[in-house]
């Protein structure tokens, strides 16, 4: 998985991918999603990097199957609440 975590003045923000997503646009009805490089990109990591990483993060941004399957089966999404956006499931978090 592909992670990139940024410090912002309301804690840090945490994107991570599925590596042969990245650059991709995906489309359903009138959602539209890129991976952007830019914000997407980042230090390709393990696993474990990224449960660290969304366990100390105050948002995050998740996009791909292996990306959001880590995350509802490390408890920090409930599968409920991931956008099928053209079969790419897509999450964010937010800790309150």
């Amino acid at each position: 998985m592909i992670l990139n975590e940024r410090d912002t003045d309301e804690g840090t923000l945490v994107s991570v991918c599925d590596p042969d997503i990245l650059g991709e646009t995906f489309e359903n009805g009138q959602i539209s999603l890129t991976v952007d490089e830019g914000f997407y990109d980042g230090e390709q990591v393990d696993e474990q990097a990224v449960v660290d990483s969304l366990a100390r993060c105050s948002v995050a941004n998740l996009v791909g199957t292996e990306t959001v399957s880590l995350a509802i089966e490390h408890g920090f999404v409930d599968e409920e609440n991931v956008l099928d956006i053209d079969g790419t499931p897509h999450a964010q978090l937010l800790w309150l």
